[in-house]
């Protein structure tokens, strides 16, 4: 068997690897690269595989970095099954149709700027009608079910905590020696966190592929993130302006919707209006309600006692451009929850265009921002900024809560391995940048996790 790592690796975006088993070709994840704009443009456009040759697609969750270039994949040439829980490929259906539109939008701005310097148009990378003959490549996979997703390799689901349908996946490959286990992690939740059960122990196995996206550091007390929250809107309210939080729609708006209705009803902020201005995360809090089996028993039991965990009456959701241009002209205080979550597309966008030069703005950032993101760029308080082309310079005040990250920290991962310890000949450390990776590596073996690397972009290793 062989493993090559193509995305992913010592950066956060692009997840994908390679596993040649015998004469099959089996892919773990099928991410959009994200980052600077002319190179994310070239990487997501040239596959580093063949989709032809292709056998079959483990996807690990939802997210577009680790599902966003499927239907790039199908429209290439790859005719196998891709391999997802129920969810996940309920939240694919509508995420992948959302970039679908995205790319298109974007590449219709971009050639309005090349038109006018008389340059060729650009195509864009795929469009609406390329999602289902994607979406018909799924096949759903519930937890604990073991699946032969290819002859002689078995995949069995355990639930990943990190968003709903998400999946560490366990691989028994059979060989003449007896067989091959290993664990690809995809992106690891976090224990006692709200709405999704907790990471799901799984047997340990020769070989880990984990992330480890903050392997080199520890996130802050969960208590904090609504004294965090609520302390940001009391500073809205005060100065009467409008607090923006970009936020990834599957996932992260959930939780922010969760904790902001907590806070309502335990009267620890005023009635301040929230507005939800992203078609898809209207969608996804849809799916959040058709997907229970996925929920931790708080959340049960609260929807057993009535209670809505993610509408309240002071939210709304926006799904119409109208609507979202109305945002603009509505007096602060506001609460403005919109995508994409590290500022590199969709309507917050806009509403940052509008408010970034006012100092009355809070931009408060709930995920983590990839190196070169307008996200990125902002926390580190970059001046000038650009949005849709156009200088700004930044007046508004930005603000950070990571207690609400979906990631495990290091402490978090190191306890989900405990119990593999000594018991896991290889261990390949992606999903992280450089140094939290080679930070975690190093945590790593000192726990015993066997022979453990960090890849390079492309190696190729022999198991």
């Amino acid at each position: 068997m062989k493993i090559q790592f193509l995305g992913a690796v010592r950066a956060v975006t692009g997840s994908m690897h390679l596993l040649e088993i015998g004469n099959s070709r089996l892919v773990l994840d099928c991410g959009l690269f994200q980052g600077r704009r002319k190179e994310a443009f070239e990487r997501n456009r040239r596959l580093p595989i063949a989709p032809e040759a292709v056998d079959a697609v483990i996807l690990s969750h939802a997210h577009i970095d680790h599902s966003g270039n499927i239907p790039t994949l199908v429209k290439q040439g790859f005719k196998g099954r891709i391999f997802a829980t129920p969810a996940t490929r309920d939240l694919c259906d509508i995420m992948l149709a959302d970039s679908a539109y995205l790319q298109v939008k974007d590449v219709e701005f971009v050639n309005k700027k090349r038109a006018k310097q008389g340059k060729a148009p650009f195509e864009p990378l795929y469009t609406p009608e390329d999602v289902p003959p994607a979406m018909a490549r799924f096949r759903a996979v519930p937890y604990g079910a073991p699946e032969e997703i290819l002859p002689g390799v078995t995949a069995t689901f355990h639930d990943a905590g990190h968003l709903l349908g998400s999946a560490v996946t366990r691989l028994e490959i059979a060989n003449g020696s007896g067989g091959v286990s290993l664990i690809f992690t995809g992106d690891l939740g976090r224990p006692d966190m709200p709405i999704l059960r907790d990471p799901q122990l799984v047997l340990p196995a020769d070989i880990l592929i984990t992330e480890s996206t903050y392997g080199d550091r520890l996130h802050p007390p969960k208590a904090d993130v609504k004294r965090l929250l609520s302390e940001v809107v009391m500073e809205t309210v005060k100065s009467r302006g409008k607090l923006i939080i970009p936020a990834f729609s599957v996932g992260r708006t959930q939780q922010i919707l969760y904790f902001l209705r907590e806070l309502y009803t335990e009267k620890a902020i005023p009635d301040v209006p929230v507005v939800v201005d992203s078609p898809l995360s209207a969608k996804a809090t849809e799916q959040y309600a058709r997907h229970p089996e996925c929920y931790d028993p708080e959340t049960l039991d609260a929807l057993a006692s009535g209670a809505e965990p993610f509408t309240f009456k002071q939210v709304r959701f926006t799904v119409d451009t109208d609507e979202s241009k109305a945002i603009n002209d509505m007096p602060g205080p506001l609460i403005i929850v919109s995508a994409s979550g590290m500022c590199e597309g969709g309507r917050v966008l806009h509403h940052l265009a509008h408010n970034i030069a006012n100092p009355s703005t809070r931009i408060l950032f709930v995920g983590y921002q990839a190196e070169h993101t307008l996200g990125r760029r902002l926390i580190e308080h970059a001046d000038p900024i650009r949005i849709f082309g156009e200088e700004y310079h930044p007046l508004a005040q930005t603000r950070i809560i990571n207690a609400l990250s979906a990631h495990a920290d290091r402490d978090e991962m190191l306890d989900y391995f405990g119990h593999m310890s000594g018991r896991t000949r290889k261990t390949f450390v992606v999903h992280g940048e450089e140094g939290p990776s080679m930070a975690f590596a190093e945590s790593l073996r000192q726990a015993g996790m066997g022979e453990v690397t960090v890849p390079e972009p492309m190696q190729t290793f022999d198991i």
